[in-house]
């Protein structure tokens, strides 16, 4: 009869009832109502999903939240690779640049107290200091300067052989400073010309004069303690350079007064800490000449020490 239920499916949904099993609900969904010939049904029949059964293939969201996550991550390794690889070479870098000037101290031309004194007659020690200040500044200026105009229109390659040449000229010039002060101040450091140029490194790389009581300080020149604050002071020095290498003669300007400051206030460290251990002239034992180097240092460097001294003695 028509819209009656048929025999068999009587007998399944009886079955089903008996045994309790959850395809009850399925059998039942296929009513007079819902069953395949009811009018608006659709020509198929639709298997239901049970809850626990996964979709196989993820939803568009998904795919691209997931795809989004993983740009950014990759970006973000990407950005640390760089920083890595950036602090690898400013490191490197500056390596670099310590051993250059650890090569050049011992080639670095100093005056001894009487070669001074016959080149400025009739001055005291702190009038004496002052001329060689004064001196030492400008020619780091100078220096500054010159790497500041040569930047006027960087090239990116060349700027940290810019700022390298920068730093090792500034440190020649600070270090013959530092080691005519101890002359000037009666306060030679004991030993040969390779002794006392690390002693003088050591003295510039901490911003204080050499103390001949502690033997320590002269042994350890070239420990690691000494490479790492030299290292320090480089690092501090090459990042107050960079203004240096603005386009346009604006770095000449930044450079010549930034390196003026600078070398004033290391000579300033320095001769504070040698005046408080002053030995007076005349208390001084006769001491030899000091030996010159026998290797020059390179000729822009040696160029920029006869400036120095040319500054002082005007």
């Amino acid at each position: 009869m028509t819209g009656s239920t048929p025999f068999r499916k009587r007998s399944l949904r009886r079955r089903l009832r008996k045994e309790g099993g959850p395809a009850e609900t399925q059998a039942g969904s296929t009513g007079p109502e819902t069953g395949p010939g009811a009018p608006g049904a659709p020509a198929f029949e639709t298997s239901a999903v049970t809850p626990d059964t996964a979709p196989a293939v993820p939803s568009a969201t998904d795919a691209d939240e997931g795809s989004r996550s993983k740009t950014g991550a990759r970006r973000m390794q990407a950005v640390r690779n760089g920083v890595r690889k950036g602090r690898d070479s400013v490191r490197a870098a500056g390596l670099h640049v310590a051993d250059r000037i650890i090569e050049n101290a011992p080639r670095v031309p100093v005056r001894d107290l009487a070669t001074l004194r016959a080149q400025f007659p009739g001055l005291g020690p702190d009038q004496l200091a002052d001329k060689l200040i004064a001196g030492a500044a400008n020619a780091t200026s100078a220096v500054g300067a010159g790497i500041g105009a040569a930047a006027m229109l960087p090239v990116p390659p060349a700027m940290p052989a810019e700022l390298a040449a920068e730093i090792t000229a500034v440190a020649a010039i600070e270090l013959k400073l530092v080691a005519e002060l101890h002359e000037v101040y009666g306060l030679r450091p004991p030993g040969g010309l390779k002794d006392r140029s690390l002693a003088f490194l050591a003295a510039w790389t901490e911003e204080r004069g050499v103390d001949l009581t502690k033997p320590a300080t002269l042994n350890a020149a070239l420990g690691l303690q000494m490479r790492r604050e030299l290292r320090q002071q480089i690092m501090k020095r090459t990042f107050r350079n960079l203004p240096n290498l603005m386009p346009f003669m604006v770095g000449a300007a930044v450079g010549a007064v930034m390196n003026r400051r600078d070398t004033r206030k290391v000579a300033e460290k320095v001769r504070a800490d040698l005046r408080r251990r002053a030995v007076a002239w005349d208390a001084l034992p006769q001491l030899p000449p000091l030996e010159q180097p026998a290797q020059p240092l390179p000729e822009a460097i040696a160029a920029a020490l006869e400036v120095a001294d040319q500054d002082a003695k005007d």
